[in-house]
């Protein structure tokens, strides 16, 4: 007789564990009206619907090599959960150990028309409660972990090493951005920082720093302002077609207990998990950075600090709240 039918309680482990809530939301009564809801807080906005409909090839365009798909696929995590597809990254790693040419050939089209291909733009999105949230009737009590496909998944870290190169060049990333790029890391930003105000401090000036997160950041990248940055700093079209092409058209379906398990447009945004993602979002974003008198700004993906330094700690509260207000 184990524990549970001997003293009527289920085991230790499992009293701790407490079930999985769900939403119940005000005003969303059935399962589509529930799943709108998320859908709309998760990622708001309007879907970005201009997509392609006659395809031409980039002459420009560097040909896709088996090497650039050999490492593309060693970075990938063999233990990643899949999306939509159901396919492990080991599938892939084994297909391209006996066939090196398939996987090239589906993705060296793609590269050279410059599209990502509707198929590979689903996502599931696993619904989970936040601990320690008093009540499930809110969307904010809940978050989504999205699962992408990951053939998808082998197209984006190509893309997203080739997008790198060129962003390094061409200036789109701003010196002061720490994270999402080979080389720097979060060490490097709090070692940047602490650089910077204790050097301050020597010159026995006072030293505040303003901590910021973007709410939500990349939910609200916006695809139309974002290609137009790339075309403004001459990038390449054919990346500037697939980074259009990648972020509109994009679907995603919410799983949990109890909803019908369909594909629903998704907003504007670039999809969290993409390994090209966070680029993305740090060349979206790096228009914020602005000079700061006696200090300059620096953050980690979407945390900006903002040092600023004076006589007086009461002045440094003025310079942040001045830069703070400034739109």
């Amino acid at each position: 007789m184990d524990g549970q039918e001997a003293t009527g309680r289920p085991p230790a482990a499992a009293r701790r564990r407490p079930p999985p809530r769900f939403p119940e939301l005000p005003g969303a009564s059935t399962p589509p009206e529930l799943i709108q809801a998320l859908l709309d807080h998760f990622f708001p906005g309007e879907p970005a619907s201009f997509l392609d409909t006659i395809l031409l090839p980039f002459r420009e365009c560097l040909p896709l090599s088996l090497q650039e798909v050999g490492r593309a696929l060693a970075c990938s995590t063999p233990t990643s959960a899949p999306g939509p597809d159901a396919i492990p990254n080991s599938v892939w790693k084994r297909v391209h150990h006996l066939a090196p040419d398939l996987i090239h050939d589906l993705l060296a089209l793609l590269v050279t028309y410059g599209s990502h291909h509707l198929t590979l733009k689903r996502a599931d999105g696993i619904v989970v409660d936040k601990r320690g949230k008093p009540s499930d009737d809110s969307p904010s009590s809940f978050r989504v972990i999205l699962l992408l496909q990951t053939f998808s998944k082998i197209l984006e870290t190509i893309m997203n090493s080739r997008l790198s190169c060129v962003a390094r060049v061409t200036c789109l990333l701003n010196p002061h951005q720490c994270g999402s790029l080979v080389g720097l890391s979060a060490s490097d930003a709090v070692t940047t920082l602490t650089h910077k105000v204790k050097t301050l401090q020597i010159a026995r000036r006072k030293v505040s720093t303003l901590f910021l997160d973007i709410k939500g950041g990349f939910d609200n990248v916006n695809p139309y302002t974002l290609c137009g940055i790339l075309r403004a700093k001459g990038v390449n079209p054919y990346l500037v077609s697939w980074t259009k092409s990648c972020l509109s058209g994009r679907s995603c379906r919410l799983l949990y207990q109890g909803p019908p398990r369909v594909f629903a447009p998704v907003s504007v945004g670039t999809p969290q998990g993409s390994p090209v993602s966070a680029l993305l979002f740090v060349i979206y974003v790096s228009r914020l950075y602005y000079e700061i008198p006696y200090g300059h700004s620096l953050s980690y993906v979407d945390d900006f600090r903002r040092p600023v330094s004076s006589a007086s700690y009461r002045r440094n509260v003025q310079l942040l709240q001045k830069q703070y207000a400034r739109p």
